[in-house]
């Protein structure tokens, strides 16, 4: 113990990758992820829409910093993994709690208080860390406290939130995820954070894309739970392996290209394209898949229970479609922050999107996924076909 204490940070090089124990954080972060689709699904309402995206937000953030401090230094090295062991309990417990943080009525406040809780401690731990590492360079730690500082106002609307509850908690909640976000990106901007190495970050940030997509296949389990499988819920199946592989497509080619702007690029400027790129732009991406894997879970739930012909409800509906045009928005504004090149239909693509939601409305669960299905594929299909038409093997925007 006396030797994990006396222990000192390890710098990362630049050739640094992401190491096994920060994959382990990634499956609590899958747990928590988990947690908030089984939340929507089981009462899919629009203000369950928005309060899910809230704690996805506040697992998002919790995620986020540690991403940033194992760009910096090692986690898995004496006293910043024992560390960063706390911190994985705390957003283990989020992950626990986060279904009932929005009940109302008497003896609810109690887990919206574990929440803030854990959160804090999350926060807590991530500056503790960040300042003991950073003791040796002032213009770190000048950012450390200008983000601690924004932080620690943040907490104040998310603990207001958590003792009134209700509609006050949706609304506090919201603006200290603002405020905390926002302090981030001033922090970045003021004191600058420089990236040690581009191809950990990038790596990073594209396992937790692999992991959002992986729950749109969980959902399938979720959605037909122990009903009888039958042709309808295997044809939506199999529907939803190949939207997971279609977005998973869209994304994985620009990130490649994206990493590359981020390793060419150095210094402060390399830290802000990754904080806009990458920690700002990557949300939109994350949440776009988990209301699809909703979607999907709303559909296959509906088929295991023989609703065949049925119209799909709105909220199913605003989820697959809607999850799809902010997935597919967070991309074009990925692409826009790193490499500064956005095709003409990467552009277009939300808006198609958006468009084809009142037509999936009033088409059967089944149909719509089709047809969510067959817009990704053709628009897929349609980038491959450009890029082989310009003579190039990777799209101007992946070079």
């Amino acid at each position: 113990m006396w030797r994990i204490v006396r222990s000192r940070p390890i710098v990362t090089a630049e050739t640094h990758r992401p190491t096994l124990f920060e994959v382990f954080f990634d499956l609590v972060l899958v747990f928590g992820l988990i947690r908030v689709t089984t939340f929507m699904s089981e009462r899919p309402t629009s203000v369950t829409l928005v309060q899910g995206l809230l704690v996805l937000m506040l697992l998002w953030n919790s995620w986020l910093v540690y991403a940033w401090l194992g760009n910096y230094v090692r986690l898995d090295v004496g006293l910043i993994r024992a560390g960063v062991a706390v911190a994985m309990a705390a957003v283990f417990l989020i992950a626990l709690v986060l279904p009932e943080a929005w009940e109302t009525g008497r003896g609810t406040r109690t887990p919206r208080l574990i929440l803030v809780l854990a959160y804090v401690v999350v926060r807590s731990t991530q500056f503790a860390l960040f300042y003991w590492a950073s003791v040796d360079d002032p213009r770190r730690l000048r950012t450390v406290r200008l983000y601690a500082l924004t932080t620690a106002l943040s907490s104040i609307p998310l603990v207001l939130g958590a003792v009134f509850g209700g509609t006050a908690q949706i609304l506090l909640w919201a603006a200290a995820l603002i405020v905390d976000m926002g302090g981030g990106v001033l922090a970045l901007l003021v004191g600058g954070w420089p990236v040690r190495s581009p191809g950990h970050f990038a790596e990073r940030h594209g396992l937790v894309v692999i992991i959002a997509l992986g729950e749109s296949l969980i959902s399938v389990g979720a959605g037909v739970g122990t009903q009888m499988i039958h042709w309808p819920t295997l044809a939506a199946a199999l529907l939803t392996l190949t939207v997971t592989g279609c977005l998973y497509w869209l994304y994985f080619p620009s990130a490649a290209s994206a990493g590359n702007a981020l390793t060419t690029d150095s210094g402060l400027h390399r830290g802000l394209m990754a904080g806009n790129a990458y920690s700002v732009a990557h949300l939109p991406l994350l949440a776009g898949t988990i209301y699809v894997a909703l979607g999907v879970e709303e559909v296959l739930a509906g088929l295991a229970h023989g609703k065949t012909q049925h119209t799909l409800h709105w909220i199913p509906a605003v989820a697959l479609f809607g999850g799809t045009a902010l997935y597919l928005a967070g991309r074009a504004t990925f692409l826009a922050l790193s490499v500064r090149c956005v095709r003409p239909e990467q552009f277009l693509a939300p808006a198609v999107a958006l468009l084809l939601l009142p037509v999936g409305r009033y088409l059967p669960g089944l149909a719509a996924l089709g047809l969510l299905t067959a817009f990704l594929a053709v628009l897929l299909s349609y980038e491959a076909w450009t890029r082989g038409r310009s003579g190039a093997s990777v799209d101007p925007a992946e070079s």
